[in-house]
């Protein structure tokens, strides 16, 4: 049995080219997807933003999954292929333990955790960066939008 056989946990890199970002800037990203959104989940969207400001929301609008809303209280969410994920990407471009998003101080920031493939935030490389709202969150072919109160003197 080769070495290759004997574990079958192996993964590759795989490089998936960057798609543009929609929008031209996140506010106009965020703007463009409520334009476009039912009106239940406009409405979420409204009470998301509207909101205390202790939780968030990330919905899936391209990729694997589009339209699959996840709520990411202020304890923070995990990311990943593993079941146990609390947003669970099933697809061999995301790492098992792939990424979290916590509250930090007033905002919620995203962090890799030392993915294969990495992360990306509005196509750029990103390991550690705090969230704006319609930051797109790129996660192998998972493109998310994240969305979070609009706290006064924020975004």
């Amino acid at each position: 049995m080769s070495a290759e056989e004997a574990n079958p946990e192996l993964t590759t890199t795989l490089h998936l080219g960057l798609r543009s970002v929609v929008g031209d800037s996140p506010s106009s990203a965020l703007t463009q997807f409520t334009n476009e959104a039912s009106d239940e989940v406009a409405q979420i969207i409204s009470q998301t933003l509207a909101g205390d400001g202790r939780s968030a929301m990330v919905f899936i609008h391209r990729g694997p999954s589009k339209g699959a809303r996840f709520l990411i209280p202020s304890g923070g969410v995990t990311i990943g292929r593993a079941p146990e994920s609390e947003i669970f990407l099933d697809d061999i471009t995301v790492s098992r333990k792939h990424a979290i998003i916590r509250k930090v101080g007033a905002s919620f920031t995203f962090a890799d955790q030392g993915s294969l493939n990495g992360s990306y935030i509005n196509n750029e490389p990103a390991k550690e960066v705090p969230l704006k709202n319609g930051d797109e969150i790129q996660i192998g072919k998972f493109h998310l939008l994240y969305l979070g109160a609009v706290i006064q003197g924020e975004n």
